[in-house]
């Protein structure tokens, strides 16, 4: 048979903090009981979610997760955004609930992603289609381009942040000058992201302000525009 629709059923300690977070990314509610089991659905156009609450859960020892396909993730992430900002006045982008960034993952054979960390724990990770990714477009090789691949997939896929951190420090403290400088901003914007996850503002700080001073030519500040929008909201969400 085909047609056929799965739809992920995850842990959560409460189905209101669901709910209203879901809402808030664009969600309406399908269906809603207390008893005799707390659940909720949610649902955004073509995208199901359903969520059991747990008494006693803890969010942070989940392992609650599910994968989305999205022929535009770029758009999706946008208007996750933009629900976030007039929720809460920022994107989030440390503690629980939060919302990484759309960047290609080395372990997701270089498919763009980003993933939702609801307040439940679940990671919510949502991938490009296979079928509409653009072609890739070569990045560049080198010792600090490795370096932050491999603390996005950390991070961004593993959820270790510490980990991720102490990579890009030890990449970044032997920077070279042969060093591609987008690359190196991308680097310091995204060790500035992970600071702000450690709840390391000082860090954070020193990054942003760090990113201003790589020195770009015209073709190099326009490839590096999308992280300065990224640093940009860092910035704000700072304040």
């Amino acid at each position: 048979m085909t047609n056929e629709v799965t739809v992920p059923l995850l842990p959560c300690a409460s189905i209101d903090d669901i709910e209203n977070f879901y809402v808030v990314l664009g969600f309406s509610t399908t269906y809603k009981q207390r008893r005799p089991n707390p659940c909720v659905g949610m649902q955004r156009e073509d995208l199901h979610l359903q969520f059991f609450e747990i008494a006693g859960f803890d969010p942070a020892q989940s392992y609650g997760s599910c994968l989305v396909l999205t022929s535009d993730i770029a758009e999706l992430h946008r208007a996750f955004a933009t629900g976030m900002r007039a929720a809460y006045g920022r994107v989030l982008v440390f503690g629980m609930p939060r919302m990484t960034r759309p960047r290609a993952r080395k372990n997701g054979d270089g498919l763009g992603g980003f993933s939702v960390i609801d307040p439940g724990g679940n990671w919510i990770r949502v991938f490009q289609k296979p079928a509409t990714m653009p072609p890739p477009t070569p990045a560049p090789a080198g010792r600090l381009a490795k370096a932050l691949a491999n603390a996005i997939v950390l991070a961004d896929s593993k959820g270790d942040v510490c980990q991720a951190a102490r990579m890009l420090d030890s990449a970044l403290a032997r920077s070279q000058a042969g060093d591609d400088p987008v690359t190196h901003i991308e680097a310091v914007v995204y060790r500035a992201e992970l600071a702000m996850a450690l709840h390391d503002w000082e860090t954070a700080t020193e990054m942003l302000a760090r990113a201003k001073h790589i020195a770009l030519n015209p073709d190099e500040a326009g490839r590096a525009a999308p992280t300065f929008e990224i640093a940009a909201d860092l910035a704000a969400a700072l304040q």
